[in-house]
């Protein structure tokens, strides 16, 4: 089944951010958009490298008013530990969220049972609370944050312009198109 469309069930979670603590809701992303992006675990080894990844193109993220939630199932306080010891988590200035239950990677459909860790998974959440975008890809493969944040900017493009749609390798100012009839059969 399409996770395209699924609002997000309400949540409540410690996550780890700026050397402290703190809640992260639901509530909290409404009327912005979000990255959720979730990895199997802390200390491992693809992961710093697509964290990291993440950490350099934030400030990005954050111009065009989308913030990222990286998401595993450890605990805030793992999250803590690896940041102390780790120079690429460091980097880190965006909520590392802890979903030791498995609240959230159930929700987005990322949990995997036998092995109580989530799947590397990263979506895009509009400011309603719905998903617009997702890829759901195997544990040995790691993510581009710079595809990652054009298609953040793609999926805002065609929220606010709905009469357009943004054909393959779209840069934001790039030619977009509008569905008619004249096209059919002409790209």
């Amino acid at each position: 089944m399409s996770m395209i469309n699924k609002e997000i069930n309400d949540f409540a979670v410690q996550a780890f951010q700026d050397g402290d603590f703190r809640t992260v809701t639901k509530e909290e992303l409404l009327g912005k958009w979000s990255v959720f992006f979730f990895y199997p675990a802390d200390f491992t080894f693809v992961c710093p490298t697509e964290l990291e990844d993440l950490a350099d193109k934030y400030a990005e993220f954050q111009k065009i008013g989308c913030e990222i939630y990286a998401v595993s199932c450890d605990t805030h306080f793992v999250h803590k530990a690896w940041h102390d010891v780790s120079e690429k988590i460091k980097k880190i200035q965006y909520p590392m969220l802890a979903d030791p239950t498995h609240t959230i990677s159930k929700d987005f459909e990322v949990y995997i049972e036998e092995g109580g860790v989530a799947e590397r998974g990263s979506f895009i959440v509009n400011p309603e609370g719905k998903i617009v975008a997702y890829e759901v890809i195997a544990g040995n493969v790691g993510r581009n944050a710079d595809e990652l944040l054009r298609r953040v900017q793609a999926s805002q493009f065609v929220h606010e312009h709905g009469d357009e749609v943004c054909p393959a390798k779209w840069q934001p100012g790039g030619e977009t198109l509008k569905p008619s009839l004249d096209l059919v059969g002409q790209l």
